[in-house]
């Protein structure tokens, strides 16, 4: 059951916003708890592949779902998971993994499933949660909710600095192709869109530090009372 009494930060946006590493700092200032809505569909993603599974067969990953045991833990203020006792780790950042997510995502079945298991990370007490319909439909009525956006040629850039620190390598303008279908899949699909949350507050961090977003996020929630 979904406890009332507990502070939610949400912190959603399009990939590559800058959502992962602000909603970190954000975390760590306030003394909340992190948690990384998307990690759970690229851990579903990754079991997909990992077990064979086609991700644009609905059928066959619901299956799968019903099947596998998730099970969260915190550590260092940081919710994790395992599947069926595995920890995917660095898997879930993986190209076939990016490339697939979307597909997983767009499943009705799979969004209802992660909603409820994202609604019982109050267990954690205070959480900073970031994703892609949190404000929308996780914690709807959370009064603090966040949207991060950027230009795209500005989150191509900061996502191919993230593959290049990560796997050594990176086409910015292939990066550039693999958001645009990333944002035509989220904005698009039926089941919970990625959408701009009734009464969120709207960062274009296009020309912003990472410090100033997360500054104004802290501010405006601590001003608040958090």
């Amino acid at each position: 059951m979904l406890n009332k009494d507990v502070m939610v930060v949400a912190i959603d946006g399009p990939s590559a916003s800058g959502k992962s590493t602000v909603s970190r700092e954000v975390a760590l200032k306030l003394k909340f708890t992190y948690v990384d809505s998307g990690s759970l569909y690229r851990g579903m993603t990754w079991k997909c592949i990992r077990e064979g599974v086609d991700v644009k067969m609905p059928e066959f990953v619901i299956d799968l779902m019903n099947r596998m045991k998730l099970e969260f833990f915190a550590e260092n203020r940081v919710v994790r998971f395992t599947i069926d006792g595995e920890d995917p780790g660095q898997q879930l950042r993986s190209e076939p993994v990016r490339e697939c997510v979307s597909d997983i995502a767009a499943i009705p079945e799979v969004r209802h499933f992660m909603v409820n298991k994202l609604r019982q990370m109050v267990q954690f007490g205070a959480i900073v949660m970031e994703g892609r319909d949190i404000g929308s439909v996780v914690f709807p009525d959370s009064p603090f909710k966040f949207y991060l956006d950027a230009d795209p040629e500005e989150r191509a850039r900061r996502r191919h600095a993230e593959l290049i620190e990560m796997e050594g390598q990176g086409d910015v303008e292939k990066v550039l192709d693999s958001l645009k279908r990333r944002d035509q899949k989220d904005t698009t699909r039926k089941t919970a869109p990625l959408q701009i949350p009734l009464g969120a507050h709207v960062i274009n961090s296009t020309s912003m530090s990472i410090e100033e977003v997360v500054s104004l996020i802290v501010k405006e929630v601590s001003a608040a009372g958090g």
